[in-house]
């Protein structure tokens, strides 16, 4: 088994091992449809050699928005668009997945006109107010996610991924740190997982058995108190046999600095590689689904390493195909120099501008070369 060789997930044939993983790119409109630019993003990555691409964290309804020019799938309007981004990966040979997202407490009501609603009040002085979520939000929500997954497949996507990673919505529900419910969605890690497994049941409602749903959970949060590796481990087995047909692996969420998604360095190869390999192995053993692995994955040898020796089914990158849409081919034919993302996060620069996101990094190098060049021929 290799890096190269194909995949099927409830009936989505991959034609090899690697997963752009979910990212915020701010390149949708306003309200949340997606634009040319971003269909020229998802493009370049199939092209490039990526066998899955996932979309950005897409909010399933407006209370759910996490920030400006993010990805929408919360009514008809956004269909259109969608069938658009789908139409452009398949035409390059990938597959194309939709990731599911709501903030929760990090919604931003600036965006959506309401206040941010979760698992519990946010008692932080220095975090925006945040409501507990009520019976009926909790069914709205539900809904929400049912509705999206629905508008999905019919415009066109191979799956969808449930968000319940990083400190988001439905992560929020799954720690205890941010979870202090009571009832039947607080306390215990059964109760705490609820809402996740009801939207998984909820999705399936709308998009039957034979539809690919996926799942992005935390290996844990690496904050005192919070989700924990046992209780990852615990959550996607409850997954597993609710239905789910693969599961990735992260870690970390925006109060776990520096032991964050996106944590900055420029880690070393291959020793700084692979961050939650521990983890997969463990789900790797206890499922008999397929496993994700994400997180400062940087070479092909280390990629090769995790799928032959049975550590995860698919790797998933997401900043070094920011760098370079096309490293999966280059490594494909023959060219196995490692990615040269240095992991600074300067790609979230031009995002945060409206410009969409970019390795700036890159085109500084590019300039200063550029600059020298010049001076030489002078």
């Amino acid at each position: 088994m290799g890096v190269f060789d194909p995949i099927t997930i409830n009936g989505m044939t991959v034609r090899n091992r690697f997963v752009r993983s979910a990212t915020w790119e701010g390149m949708a409109e306003p309200d949340g449809r997606a634009t040319p630019k971003l269909e020229a993003v998802m493009a370049a990555l199939a092209a490039g050699g990526v066998g899955l691409v996932i979309s950005s964290h897409a909010y399933v309804e407006k209370r759910g928005q996490a920030g400006p020019w993010q990805l929408g799938v919360h009514g008809p309007a956004m269909e259109p668009g969608i069938a658009r981004l789908a139409r452009a990966v398949h035409a390059a040979g990938g597959r194309f997945v939709v990731q599911l997202a709501h903030a929760g407490c990090r919604a931003t009501p600036a965006l959506t006109g309401e206040p941010s609603i979760g698992p519990s009040v946010v008692d932080d002085p220095k975090a925006a107010p945040c409501r507990e979520m009520t019976p009926d939000d909790l069914a709205h929500l539900e809904a929400a996610f049912g509705a999206a997954a629905s508008l999905c497949r019919d415009a066109g996507a191979d799956g969808v991924q449930i968000h319940a990673a990083h400190g988001y919505g439905l992560s929020q529900f799954l720690s205890p740190l941010t979870n202090r419910r009571t009832g039947a969605y607080g306390g215990s890690l059964e109760n705490r997982a609820r809402l996740l497994l009801e939207v998984l049941d909820a999705i399936r409602g709308r998009v039957g058995n034979d539809y690919p749903v996926l799942a992005k959970i935390n290996s844990e949060d690496f904050t005192e108190g919070g989700f924990s590796r046992e209780e990852s481990l615990q959550v996607a087995r409850w997954l597993a046999d609710a239905g789910l047909d693969a599961v990735e692996v992260s870690g970390g969420t925006l109060d776990s600095f520096p032991r964050t998604a996106i944590r900055a360095g420029n880690f070393p190869i291959p020793q700084g590689e692979a961050w939650y390999r521990e983890t997969a192995a463990a789900m790797k053993a206890a499922l008999a689904i397929p496993v994700i692995l994400v997180g400062g994955i940087r070479s092909i040898e280390t990629a090769e390493g995790l799928v032959a020796s049975g550590t995860a089914d698919m790797v998933s990158l997401s900043r070094p195909l920011i760098r370079e849409p096309g490293l999966i081919a280059r490594w494909q034919y023959g060219d196995r120099a490692p990615s040269a993302c240095v992991s600074d996060n300067a790609c979230f620069v031009t995002a945060r501008k409206g410009e969409g996101i970019s390795c700036l990094t890159k085109v500084r190098e590019e300039k200063r070369r550029a600059r020298a060049a010049a001076a030489v021929e002078k």
